[in-house]
């Protein structure tokens, strides 16, 4: 039998097909573009190969995505793992009559507004929300002053990787962001939200039939103001027993919510002075390196879990051991300008510094950086390990500044 995939995440490819092999099944990716996944097709084992293959479509094209799935022989299930693919795939599987998330519930999550409305309403979340036009930046202005204050978040109702995020705390500030924003493609419509004080983090969570189990907090450290792009991340973040068992029953009551049933999710939020309060919801994985810390602190192939949703059957990781291994710090690298990347110094004196670093390019050189407020001008990830969270962060903060990406005009 074989299990397809609408496009993945940048990292975890080889895990996934490992996983697909040892449930007896070979993984079709479907994508549109290969150099996506360039690190993780170079280090797949020459006996993986043979149970993975790649079909090229535009898989922005659902009539065309719909057609390569049907040329398919023996499909057993489709993963739904990213966020921009999501819904698309969500309605295929229906279509195909495979296991997967109601199409209904993955629109939802979808829509940051909605959710943040919804979560609202319910108490979940003590933030409300509301639409702007997105072309009207004086009608705009009104809104988010009269409606929500300030400081106050600008965000794309369907946006991905910190893009489409705006960061407001005075008027000017405000107006600037929503001229911005009137000239910015999104992918959803615009909408505000009061600015929650406090760090971020993530909630990486598995479900089955109603049931959240917290894999883990993973530290998420983003630039300073207005820019709000990620640049560090650690896996386990120890936070105190009350404080877990609290920010676990809170999770898995928004995600009942909004009608998440089964499989990861990444759910991101800040604890502020009053508690834990709502970014986004993801039903995936987390991104970046996050599914690789996960593997290697719970000791497993938290892949296999992913699997064993698509193909609609009880996860086992539900019941694996939270600590069998390494904690793990990851930072992304950005180079200092845009323009094109030749290369980058540094990482043949990697072994020098503690934790086992590895690098993960997510560039090659001759690759053209043009945005550096986001995650698309990252041109790679160093990831260590370590005992806690604490300390791998260190140690790969020590480890990446030494990691320099050489730019040409």
């Amino acid at each position: 039998m074989t299990i397809a995939a609408l496009e993945l995440l940048s990292f975890g490819l080889g895990r996934i097909v490992a996983a697909a092999a040892d449930a007896g099944h070979r993984l079709v990716l479907l994508t549109a573009d290969r150099a996506v996944y360039r690190h993780e097709l170079a280090h797949l084992p020459p006996d993986a190969r043979g149970a993975f293959d790649v079909v090229d479509v535009d898989t922005l094209d659902p009539a065309a995505s719909a057609a390569a799935l049907a040329g398919i022989p023996d499909l057993a299930g489709l993963i739904n793992s990213t966020d921009t693919f999501g819904v698309v795939a969500a309605d295929l599987a229906a279509g195909l009559g495979l296991p997967g998330p109601e199409p209904a519930a993955v629109r939802l999550v979808r829509d940051k507004a909605a959710v943040r409305a919804l979560l609202h309403d319910r108490g979940l979340s003590r933030l409300p929300a509301r639409p702007l036009t997105g072309e009207d930046p004086a009608a705009d202005a009104a809104t988010v002053l009269d409606a929500i204050g300030l400081p106050a978040v600008l965000k794309d109702t369907a946006g991905t990787s910190s893009r489409g995020v705006w960061l407001v705390r005075d008027e000017a500030a405000l107006r600037a962001a929503l001229t911005a924003a009137a000239g910015t493609p999104l992918r959803g419509g615009l909408f505000a939200e009061p600015l929650a004080a406090g760090p971020l983090y993530s909630a990486e969570t598995l479900s089955w039939a109603g049931r959240t189990r917290l894999l883990g907090v993973c530290s998420r450290l983003v630039s300073p103001e207005p820019a709000v792009r990620e640049e560090a991340a650690s896996f386990p973040v120890a936070l105190p027993g009350p404080e877990a068992a609290g920010v676990e029953e809170w999770i898995g009551r928004l995600l009942a919510a909004v009608g998440h049933e089964a499989g990861f999710a990444h759910v991101e939020f800040v604890l502020t002075e009053r508690g834990p309060e709502l970014v986004e919801i993801n039903r995936r994985i987390g991104g970046a390196l996050v599914g690789e810390a996960l593997c290697r602190r719970l000791g497993v192939n938290v892949y296999d879990a992913l699997i064993d949703t698509t193909l609609g059957r009880r996860p086992g990781l539900l019941d694996a051991p939270r600590d069998a291994g390494p904690a793990s710090g990851f930072v992304l690298v950005y180079p200092p300008t845009a323009g094109t990347l030749t290369g980058w110094s540094g990482l043949d004196a990697l072994s020098a510094f503690p934790g086992n670093p590895e690098w993960y390019p997510t560039l090659s050189p001759g690759d053209r950086v043009h945005h550096l407020d986001d995650q698309r001008g990252c041109t790679g990830l160093l990831l260590t390990e370590a005992p806690t969270a604490e300390l791998a962060l260190h140690r790969a903060l020590a480890a990446a500044g030494s990691v320099h990406p050489l730019m040409a005009p």
